[in-house]
């Protein structure tokens, strides 16, 4: 019997969770995000603006979901040089519609480029103390248990581009997910070694987009196909917790099933298809030279924490499931 590791039932919807516009540091409006965003074929655009969140409900219709969320940065203290600075970066999705209140909130400090002009708009808990932010994974990682505890889906963003390395990450805990793509950003070393270390989470793709010419700033470079019934706000949420998604640079995920101890995938055209897993059994499926491979199945074992996929099309691009602990998969 089939045991669907991505629900066969309902649809994809092409998501951004990871967008910025000109109330922040990024150039566009959020009609016109929207705009760019439906035309590349996305029906999702979570909005993550710098540190404040507004209600983006006036943009949903029909074919467009508008996530409310905002983005915060805890930066180092070992350079004043940005381009050189350590830094962390989290988002927050609202997972509720009418949750407009942000956690970790702060009532004069930490606000640039255009944020700071709406300060007045932002709805917090006002019998929470100002939250200040340190560069320790003690602070990172209650971060992120705030954001969930007031009701948000959090995920650790670009651990390239931020300059992070294996001891900061591995100090963070209480995410959701991770970045497995931003724009052009690829980071399955960082995904495998938090899942070796314990930290069981998803992985996600965005595009950090803030349309305009500086880095990761393009649209349309990386996205997260979500499996739900509809295109509603809490059935897309829920689909989010419950990891009904993968993560996609362009390579298209159909189908993922268990049957008995086989996992199974199918998928658009690919020259290689891998399973990873948390010890030395992966398996590598390539494709006779000029041809494609369209299914790969591999027997998962007991002695395996966890298995994921990883779909390779001719151009190098790649597609990326969730984890799968090995209890899910053989249980």
């Amino acid at each position: 019997m089939k045991k669907f590791l991505i629900p066969e039932t309902g649809r994809f919807y092409k998501a951004n969770l990871h967008a910025h516009t000109c109330q922040s540091d990024g150039s566009a409006t959020p009609e016109e995000v929207k705009q760019v965003f439906m035309e590349l074929g996305y029906d999702i655009v979570a909005y993550t603006d710098h540190d404040i969140m507004l209600d983006r409900s006036h943009l949903c219709d029909d074919k467009f979901l508008a996530l409310n969320g905002y983005e915060m940065e805890i930066n180092g203290k070992g350079t004043p040089d940005w381009a050189n600075m350590e830094t962390c970066h989290i988002n927050f999705i609202a997972i509720e519609p009418d949750n407009l209140k942000q956690a970790c909130w702060h009532r004069s400090e930490y606000l640039y480029a255009h944020a700071v002009e709406y300060r007045d708009q932002i709805q917090f808990y006002e019998d929470e103390p100002d939250y200040e932010r340190f560069y320790t994974g003690e602070c990172i990682s209650d971060m992120f248990a705030e954001g969930r505890k007031h009701g948000f889906f959090t995920t650790y963003n670009h651990p390239t581009g931020s300059l992070e390395s294996y001891p900061q990450y591995m100090s963070y805990n209480n995410m959701h997910a991770m970045e497995m793509y931003n724009g052009h950003e690829y980071n399955p070393r960082v995904y495998d070694d938090m899942l070796r270390g314990g930290k069981m989470i998803y992985c996600v793709g965005g595009d950090d987009s803030h349309n305009r010419p500086t880095l990761m700033s393009g649209s349309g470079l990386s996205w997260t196909m979500i499996k739900a019934d509809k295109l509603d706000y809490r059935t897309v949420t829920q689909a989010l917790l419950d990891g009904n998604f993968y993560a996609s640079q362009g390579p298209d995920i159909h189908s993922l099933w268990m049957e008995d101890d086989m996992m199974n995938v199918d998928c658009s055209d690919a020259v290689e298809i891998i399973f990873t897993a948390s010890n030395r059994r992966a398996k590598h499926f390539c494709a006779k030279k000029g041809e494609v491979i369209n299914h790969a199945e591999y027997k998962v074992f007991p002695d395996s924490k966890y298995v994921r996929v990883t779909i390779v099309d001719k151009s190098g691009k790649t597609a990326s499931s969730n984890a799968y602990p090995i209890e899910k998969l053989l249980g």
